[in-house]
C-alpha cells in the first residue's frame, strides 16, 4: 500500500479557492459582456496599470519587438517554433478526409474543417511566457484556422518585446497588449473594437482558466486548465535526489499552487529528494514561488511496485508526468491518465514547455481522465456527409429506416423514409400512422 510522507492541500481548501475565484470571473464577464472596451479598460487599468485607446498593437509597434530581439533570442525562437511547426503538420497529415462506399450506391464521409478563428491567449504576468505563442498560434495556422488573434498582458508597462515578437513570427492576424480574464472576456464575447473567436486556447492563471470554463459553450476551449502539475515518477535504477528535486522545484515555480508530486518505490530516495529540495531552495532565484507551491502543494509517495505507481499515478492524472526508472516504457505501455509522458533522465518537462516541439497547453485538475492536451486536432471539425445515389440504395436504407422510426414511435421520422420508398421503390407503403389492411384484418 502506498504511504504518503507529505501531503499537499485538502480538496476543501482547493475548492473554497475556487469559489472565490468562480464568483470574481462571474461578475466581470457579465461586465464585459454589457459595456464592452469601457470594461475592458477598466480592468486593464486596475490590474495591469495599461491604458490605451486601443490595445491592438500596431504595425510599427509590432515590427519593433521583433527587430529588438538580439541574433541569438531570434535563431532561439525559429528553432522553437520550427520544432512546433513540424510536429504539428505531423499530426495534421494523420487527419485524413475519408470517403467510402458502404452499400452499394451508399456513400459516407467526414472532411475536416478548419475554425475560422481563434483567440490564443499568452500568459505573461510573472513571466513572459513566448513559448505558448508558438504553441497556439502556429498549431491553429497549420490547422488551416483563417483568422488567429492574440492577447498577452504587458510587461513591466510595456508589450512584452518577446512574447509580441513570437506572436508576430508564428502568424497572428492581430495582436492585443490585453492580459487576464478580461482578455478572454473580450475575444469570446467580442467588444466594439475585437470581433469574437470561435475558440479560445492557451494556459492562464486560476481567473484565465475560470473564464475560459464559464465562456465554454458561448466558444470552444482547448481544455480546463488550472496550475501547473508535476508529477515525478522514480526508483533509485533511473534516477537520484538532486535530479529528482531539480525537476520538481523547476515547474512549482510556477506559482504558489503549483503541485509537483514525488511518486517512488523507494523511502531512502523519497527522503533524500525532500532534503535535497530543502537545499536547493536557499539557493533558487525563484524560490519564494517554487517555497509556496511546495509547502501547500507538495507531496511525497512511496509505493510498493510498478504496479501500484501506475495505480496511483492513473488516480492523480497530472497534467506533466515525468518518469526515471529502470524501464520508462512499462510506464508508456500500462498509464492511461496524464497529460504528456517525459520518459527517462535525458528529457525533462522544461523540453517540452519551450522547445522539443510537442504542445505544452496540457489538461490538469485530473482532466487527463478524459482529454489530452491542445494540438491540431482541436482547430479541426471533423463533419459528416452522406450521399444516397441510386433509387435502390434509398428504397432498401428507406424500409429499414421506417420500421425502426415506427419502433421509436417517430411518426414524422418515417414519413421521411416512407416517402422516398413509394417513390424510388415503387412500393405501396401506407403513410406513417396508418394502420397496414394485413394488420386491420388480423385485429
Amino acid at each position: 500500500m502506498a504511504i504518503w510522507l507529505k501531503r499537499g492541500a485538502s480538496a476543501e481548501a482547493k475548492a473554497d479557492a475556487d469559489r472565490k475565484v468562480r464568483d470574481i470571473v462571474e461578475a466581470t464577464l457579465a461586465d464585459i459582456e454589457k459595456r464592452g472596451d469601457a470594461a475592458v479598460r477598466e480592468l486593464s487599468v486596475k490590474f495591469d496599470g495599461w491604458d490605451r485607446e486601443d490595445y491592438r498593437l500596431s504595425q510599427s509597434e509590432i515590427d519593433a519587438c521583433v527587430e529588438s530581439l538580439r541574433p541569438q533570442e531570434r535563431k532561439d525562437i525559429e528553432f522553437a517554433q520550427t520544432q512546433v511547426r513540424g510536429f504539428a503538420q505531423i499530426q495534421r497529415a494523420s487527419m485524413q478526409d475519408v470517403e467510402v462506399e458502404t452499400l452499394p450506391g451508399v456513400i459516407l464521409g467526414h472532411k475536416n474543417i478548419p475554425l475560422n478563428s481563434a483567440g490564443c491567449y499568452v500568459p505573461g504576468g510573472k513571466y513572459p511566457l513566448l513559448a505558448s505563442a508558438h504553441m497556439s498560434v502556429i498549431t491553429a495556422k497549420v490547422a488551416g484556422v483563417k483568422r488567429i488573434i492574440t492577447c498577452a498582458p504587458p510587461f513591466q508597462g510595456k508589450p512584452a518585446r518577446a512574447i509580441v515578437a513570437a506572436q508576430a513570427m508564428a502568424g497572428a492576424d492581430a495582436i492585443y497588449a490585453l492580459g487576464g480574464m478580461q482578455a478572454v472576456g473580450a475575444m469570446a464575447l467580442g467588444t466594439q473594437s475585437i470581433e469574437a473567436v470561435d475558440i479560445l486556447v492557451g494556459p492562464g492563471n486560476a481567473f484565465v482558466a475560470e473564464a475560459k470554463r464559464q465562456l465554454f459553450g458561448r466558444v470552444g476551449i482547448d481544455l480546463f486548465a488550472g496550475p501547473t502539475e508535476t508529477l515525478i515518477i522514480a526508483d533509485e535504477i533511473g534516477c537520484d535526489a538532486e535530479l529528482a528535486a531539480t525537476d520538481i522545484l523547476g515547474q512549482v515555480e510556477h506559482g504558489p499552487d503549483s503541485p509537483g508530486v514525488l511518486l517512488t518505490n523507494s523511502e531512502k530516495l523519497a527522503r533524500a529528494t525532500m532534503a535535497e529540495i530543502e537545499r536547493l531552495l536557499t539557493i533558487l532565484p525563484t524560490a519564494d514561488y517554487a517555497r509556496k507551491a511546495w509547502d501547500a502543494f507538495g507531496e511525497v509517495i512511496v509505493a510498493e511496485s510498478y504496479e501500484e505507481m501506475v495505480r496511483v499515478a492513473d488516480q492523480i492524472a497530472s497534467e506533466h508526468v515525468q518518469v526515471m526508472t529502470r524501464d520508462p516504457d512499462y510506464f508508456l505501455q500500462n498509464m492511461t491518465n496524464y497529460g504528456a509522458l517525459f520518459l527517462g533522465p535525458r528529457t525533462n518537462v522544461a523540453y517540452g514547455d519551450k522547445v522539443i516541439g510537442t504542445n505544452h497547453t496540457l489538461p490538469t485538475k485530473k482532466a487527463a481522465r478524459f482529454t489530452g492536451g491542445l494540438w491540431v486536432g482541436k482547430f479541426l471539425k471533423t463533419c459528416t456527409y452522406q450521399k444516397v445515389m441510386t433509387d435502390e440504395a434509398s428504397t432498401l436504407i428507406g424500409e429499414y429506416c421506417s420500421r425502426l422510426c415506427a419502433l421509436e414511435g417517430f411518426a414524422g421520422h418515417g414519413e421521411q423514409a416512407n416517402i422516398r420508398v413509394r417513390r424510388y421503390g415503387g412500393r405501396n407503403v401506407p403513410y406513417a400512422g396508418q394502420v397496414e389492411p394485413s394488420e386491420a384484418t388480423a385485429a
